[in-house]
């Protein structure tokens, strides 16, 4: 059985050569300058850039982009090919369906769930949605 590079290296058009790391929940592509907790799945051809933060359990489908500096809280999901905008945030158990959109800076609050195609305006804010304790989430 053939092993699997470590590591692949893409370069952009103006010559920077990124380094990505296959993570070893699902193996997908994690840049070397983010950070993917262990308990975190990151799909087959999901990537996740530099800057960015993927907490435990949460889960980056197939074909997903987390972009720059975005943060994906604990147990939240990211739909197959959905994309997280630079400096984005999706809160804890918050649940992208496939293909949403969440433009840059925009902050997906606590349980919240998005159907799919759906696309959130760069800087925008969905608040949190209560759990059935009658909490909000954070």
């Amino acid at each position: 059985m053939q092993k699997r590079k470590r590591f692949v290296e893409i370069e952009e058009d103006n010559g920077t050569v990124l380094r990505y790391f296959h993570h070893d929940n699902g193996g997908g592509l994690v840049d070397s300058a983010a950070t993917v907790d262990p308990d975190a799945w990151i799909g087959s051809s999901a990537y996740v850039e530099a800057g960015a933060t993927v907490h435990p359990r949460a889960r980056v489908l197939t074909g997903a982009w987390v972009d720059r500096d975005a943060v994906v809280r604990e147990d939240a999901v990211i739909g197959s090919c959905a994309h997280v905008g630079p400096h984005a945030v999706v809160g804890r158990g918050a649940h992208l369906g496939p293909r949403v959109k969440v433009g840059a800076g925009a902050h997906v609050g606590a349980g919240v769930r998005l159907a799919p195609d759906v696309v959130v305006p760069a800087g925008s804010r969905i608040p949190s949605q209560r759990t059935g304790s009658g909490r909000t989430a954070a």
